[in-house]
This record gives structure tokens, C-alpha cells and sequence, in this order.
């Protein structure tokens, strides 16, 4: 498989994504019902980072882009989901196939939100420099929450949110009442049970509450 600066296991041919979970329908990644993918890999290493097994560059589970867009569809039909949320790992180290997933997912009228650790800023410089796929990703996007995540700097007040450095940026007209007037109901922790696994997701800070339960992502 070809490589790419930006990503050591990064799909050249943007039609594939190397995800680490996807969950096809929660209300504890972003406003609404959303269908959400954790991407598996992240140049950054912040301390206390929610997913320590998503950092590495490793092959995890490479699936298409169509079907992850059947998938989509399919829970937007069942579910009733608003939108996508791309989280990590780092959603920008697969730019390519999640600009070519997120722009189905508009097509479906729904949106996308990203989590990532770049501040906007310096995504524009990436686009800027031309680097794979970053200015068409930034293009697809509705909400984004940048910044590293800064384990000593928890945000207790915005739902969602990690750290109080981070800042959600509206790009587009979907969310901007929101990003004025941000969430600040609790935040949820989810529990599934999946062919025999435990899986968890939402606020990081209930995880920690839960003491003996294994955190499975």
C-alpha cells in the first residue's frame, strides 16, 4: 500500500479509512444523534489523552469509504442521526478519504463535525501548503473543536468539550446559534454491550468515575 508523508498508514487513494471504532448512532460526540467515527493513528501525543490506543500508526480496520457512507445512510434512515462526527486519533492524518466520506455524508443532508488537534489556524496553513486532502476536509466541515487536549485544563462548563483551551469554530451556518450559545447540559456516558465487549463513550471525567470498568475506547 502506498504511504503518505502526512500519515505513515495513510490510504493514498482516499477510499479507505483506517478507523478504530465506529458507533452508528450516539448522543455523546455532538449535537443531535450522530453516527461517529474514531480514526486510528495521531502525530500529537498529549498528555492524558482520552485514547492512548488510537495514537499509534497502525493498521486497525481499513474499511471503504462506500461502505462507511452505506453505513451512514442506513443509520440516518433507522436512527434518525443528524450528522457524522470524526474523532481520534487525528481525523486530519486521513484527510483524503474523510473529505471523500464526509462530502457523502453532505449529499445525505446531514453534517459533519471534527474533533481534532490542530487549531484552525493551522489547518489553514496545512491547506495552504497544499498537504493532502486538509483543505477539502476543512471544506466538508460544519463544527470543529480544535486544540490539543490539556489534561490540566478540564472544561467542567461546555458539554462535549475537553479542555478549555480548545475552541469550536462554526464553518458554517448549521451550528452557529450553537457555537455562540454552547450546550452546557451534563455530559453522558454511554455503555454497550457488542458481541461480548464492553464499549464506552462520552465525557472522559464520568469514565474515570467508573473505577473498575475497563475503558474499551
Amino acid at each position: 500500500m502506498a504511504k503518505n508523508k502526512t500519515s505513515p498508514l495513510l490510504d493514498d487513494t482516499g477510499q479507505r479509512i483506517n478507523v478504530a471504532v465506529r458507533i452508528p448512532c450516539t448522543e455523546a460526540e455532538g449535537p443531535g444523534k450522530r453516527f461517529a467515527l474514531w480514526v486510528q493513528g495521531c502525530p500529537k501525543r498529549c498528555p492524558g489523552c482520552c485514547n492512548p490506543e488510537m495514537l499509534v500508526f497502525e493498521d486497525r480496520d481499513w474499511v471503504d469509504v462506500d461502505l462507511l457512507a452505506e453505513e451512514i445512510a442506513l443509520a440516518h434512515v433507522n436512527e434518525g442521526i443528524e450528522g457524522v462526527t470524526f474523532l481520534g486519533g487525528e481525523p486530519f492524518a486521513q484527510a483524503p478519504a474523510l473529505a471523500a466520506l464526509a462530502r457523502r455524508v453532505r449529499a445525505h443532508g446531514l453534517t459533519v463535525m471534527i474533533f481534532s488537534g490542530h487549531t484552525l489556524a493551522d489547518l489553514k496553513d496545512q491547506a495552504d501548503a497544499e498537504l493532502p486532502g486538509v483543505g477539502d476536509l476543512l471544506a466538508q466541515v460544519d463544527l470543529l473543536v480544535d486544540g490539543e487536549f490539556e489534561r490540566d485544563s478540564l472544561d467542567h462548563e461546555r458539554r462535549w468539550i475537553g479542555s478549555t483551551n480548545q475552541t469550536i469554530h462554526a464553518l458554517t451556518d448549521h451550528y452557529t446559534e450553537l457555537a455562540s450559545d454552547w450546550d452546557t447540559s451534563p455530559n453522558t456516558l454511554e455503555i454497550r454491550l457488542i458481541d461480548g465487549q464492553l464499549m464506552v463513550n462520552g465525557s472522559p471525567f464520568l469514565m474515570d468515575k467508573l473505577g473498575r470498568v475497563r475503558k474499551i475506547f
